[in-house]
Formats: structure tokens, C-alpha cells, sequence
């Protein structure tokens, strides 16, 4: 079963890595992942080396469908965050062997 990595798992992989506190390393944390949400509001990416790009992009406003009813509507125009992973990083998942259990 793969786990889903929260905030509190990273607080302790860097409470255990780097030997702060607690407290200190959640706090680290909280300002890594509100710099990266600061810079995506304000319109930037965010590029993380050796890891990836978080993307800003515009959506034009088009024609959806419901997919139960069939009948049409108007999606609006947005921005959406999307994540580009580097090439090291796909490398890195692409060995990564599955288990069939």
C-alpha cells in the first residue's frame, strides 16, 4: 500500500535529518510551503532543482459537458496550478519496480 506523505511527515524527516527541534521544524516547513504558495499566487513558477516546476497557467473559458446529463455549459476562464517534474526526477521514478500483491 503506498503512503501519502503529509506536512508532519516532512517535519520529522527534517527533525530527524537536521537535528532541530519540533517545533523549529515545522516551522521550516510552513515557510517552505507558504513561500512556494506566495510565489503561485502572486502569478510566478516555482522551480525546485533536481525535483521538478510548479507551473501557473491560464485556461480559456470553453464548452463542458455533464457527463450524466449530457447537457452543455460554459466552463469558465482560470488559472490552474500544474507541476512539471524534472528529468532527474522521472528518471528516479521510472526505476522504481511495482508490486504485484
Amino acid at each position: 500500500m503506498v503512503k501519502t506523505i503529509t506536512r508532519s511527515d516532512l517535519s520529522d524527516a527534517v527533525y530527524q535529518e537536521l537535528g532541530l527541534s519540533k517545533s523549529e521544524s515545522s516551522d521550516l516547513v510552513e515557510m517552505i510551503i507558504d513561500g512556494i504558495i506566495s510565489s503561485l499566487t502572486k502569478g510566478a513558477n516555482v522551480k525546485v532543482s533536481s525535483f521538478g516546476t510548479f507551473l501557473v497557467r491560464s485556461k480559456k473559458a470553453r464548452i463542458g459537458r455533464n457527463p450524466k446529463t449530457g447537457k452543455e455549459h460554459e466552463i469558465s476562464a482560470r488559472k490552474v496550478v500544474v507541476f512539471r517534474p524534472s528529468h532527474t526526477l522521472r528518471s528516479m521514478v521510472r526505476t522504481i519496480k511495482l508490486d504485484k500483491s
